[in-house]
């Protein structure tokens, strides 16, 4: 009873939260603070907000145009173009405009109106009242001009900060298609996706999040495809994040994720325009963090783990076959360890004799069972995977040899891991790296199913694959069912799934994403053959 009260309290919260979609603005200062017309007050406010650091920098100019005027330029050192603040704000507004009989219009109008229109050669202006919106500008890298006796600001596009350069990400390495990727700029981003897909419907929305770091997160999506009620989800998850830090995606993701729980992620993260295009492209939405490579996407569902980018760019046959290759990989990475402690366990009658005798006397002095071999043997892989990554390229090179040496040789002479057990950890540590977006679950369930070998043998390597694919079928990744188009089957969407049928035979969107549109392409969309015929009576 009280189960079913509770449920019925989370599902109206629920609701309440999808009837709220709209963004809730962070604020950069006090409402107290205000834009006024004398500049010697916007200076003391902005001494009183910034003046503590000594990047920021104050610069005071006499307008020569008509009469004296004064002006008030702020911006933050090193986030800004020196040059063009220096050619194009103060030299322009310093420099004597010497006015004749035949500029009445521009005698006419006012002081603020002519610097505006006839005097910043700035590509980006825009005008506030908002000193709120004044310091949020300043701290994005623009400077900010006041002009005495009046109460707006002129807010100048001139930044010039440092960022990388795009290059080809390290951790999605492709041989054939786009080698670009994200960098930590959003703007950057953004154009890269814009270069992709130049659409009139591909649409950026634009939240800040953090009240301390005040980070910008853009989502994005192609308007008419996505589904509405994704897109209203993935709204509502950002607003009601309250947090004052937020560095990098990996905060939101698990700020904004089905089952903060499981070992299974249900938010996609990518380094290539090209992927994250993909996914927009088939109706999903993709987030986007400044400071962060990484975009999201979301929904995510279980079989993207098993596609590359790489697999459209190729032949239908050897990317399905890959994919295979790609889900066996997976499987063998699980259940090695744990099968060879069930069998040298409990099962051994199902090992070949020879095998077996040739098993028996490799492990001939070995003073661990098999159980205690495979959890050291499996630890001692994590370990030097992680020593691997965290130190230089160079240096860590040097460790992955020495540590296989270590292991490999040494650690069987020496009579600590037998060899049989040596083979089985190299087989599992090759076919890992072939799965990478599942390293979280294998870690975790690898053990796992260590250990029920240990204790049931098969038996419970059986119900440690029930429990697993009982969790899968569980999740949801913004109401989608995780393990889709597997279960629940969607025969339609298995043409893009362990195979990969031709790209003119894949008509539809996936009906999983329950997107707007249903049909991608025309029917008759089929590879045309050239009549040789024609050739040879045209010879």
């Amino acid at each position: 009873m009280f189960r079913k009260i509770k449920n019925t309290l989370k599902f109206i919260n629920h609701l309440k939260g999808a009837q709220k979609t709209e963004y809730t603005q962070l604020q950069y200062v006090d409402k107290k603070y205000k834009i006024h017309a004398n500049i010697d007050k916007n200076y003391d406010n902005l001494k009183t907000v910034l003046g503590k650091s000594n990047d920021v920098m104050f610069r005071e100019i006499q307008i020569d145009i008509k009469k004296q005027h004064r002006a008030l330029l702020c911006f933050i050192d090193g986030m800004v173009n020196k040059a063009l603040v220096s050619e194009f704000i103060e030299n322009t507004l310093m420099m004597n405009i010497h006015l004749t009989e035949k500029d009445e219009k521009l005698l006419s109008q006012d002081i603020y109106k002519t610097i505006k229109e006839k005097v910043i050669n700035a590509a980006v202006l825009k005008e506030s009242q908002s000193f709120d919106e004044v310091i949020g500008a300043i701290l994005s890298g623009e400077a900010v001009l006041f002009i005495d006796n009046y109460d707006t600001a002129m807010l100048l596009g001139v930044k010039g900060f440092a960022t990388r350069d795009i290059q080809e990400p390290d951790t999605e390495v492709s041989v054939r298609g786009p080698r670009e990727g994200f960098t930590e700029s959003l703007r950057v981003n953004t154009t890269l996706l814009r270069r992709k897909i130049k659409n009139t419907k591909l649409v950026f929305e634009q939240i800040m999040i953090g009240k301390e770091t005040h980070t910008n997160v853009c989502i994005s999506y192609i308007d008419g495809l996505v589904n509405p009620k994704i897109v209203n989800e993935v709204k509502n998850r950002l607003n009601r994040i309250d947090t004052d830090v937020i560095l990098e995606s990996g905060y939101i993701e698990q700020f904004i994720e089905d089952n903060p729980l499981s070992f299974f992620s249900t938010v996609g993260n990518s380094e290539k325009p090209d992927k994250v295009a993909a996914r927009i492209l088939e109706g999903r939405v993709a987030i986007l963090c400044d400071g962060s490579p990484f975009a999201l996407t979301v929904p995510y569902l279980f079989i993207e783990t098993m596609q590359i980018s790489e697999d459209y760019y190729s032949k239908p046959f050897l990317s399905s076959i890959v994919r295979m290759l790609r889900l066996l990989a997976y499987i063998i990475t699980l259940l090695t360890p744990a099968v060879y402690v069930a069998l040298t366990t409990f099962h051994q009658e199902m090992i070949p004799t020879v095998l077996l005798i040739t098993m028996a006397s490799s492990r001939e002095g070995i003073p661990f069972p098999s159980f205690i071999e495979a959890m050291l043997m499996g630890t001692i892989f994590e370990l030097l995977r992680e020593s691997g990554i965290r130190l230089p390229r160079q240096v860590g090179q040097a460790v992955s040899i020495v540590g296989a040496l270590v292991i490999g040789d040494a650690a069987v002479k020496a009579g600590i891991i037998s060899a049989p057990m040596v083979i089985i950890g190299a087989i599992t540590a090759i076919t890992s790296f072939i799965v990478t977006p599942l390293l979280d679950s294998i870690l975790f369930f690898r053990f796992f199913f260590v250990i029920l070998s240990a204790a049931f043998g098969l038996f419970g390597i059986m119900v440690g694959t029930f429990i697993m694919l009982a969790h899968m079928c569980s999740l949801r990744s913004f109401g989608i069912p995780f393990l889709a188009p597997l279960a629940p089957t969607i025969w339609t969407d298995l043409k893009d799934s362990f195979i990969r049928a031709p790209v003119w035979l894949m008509k539809s969107y996936p009906k999983s994403l329950r997107t707007q549109k249903t049909k991608r392409q025309s029917i008759s969309t089929f590879p045309t053959i050239p009549d040789n015929k024609d050739g040879e009576d045209n010879e």
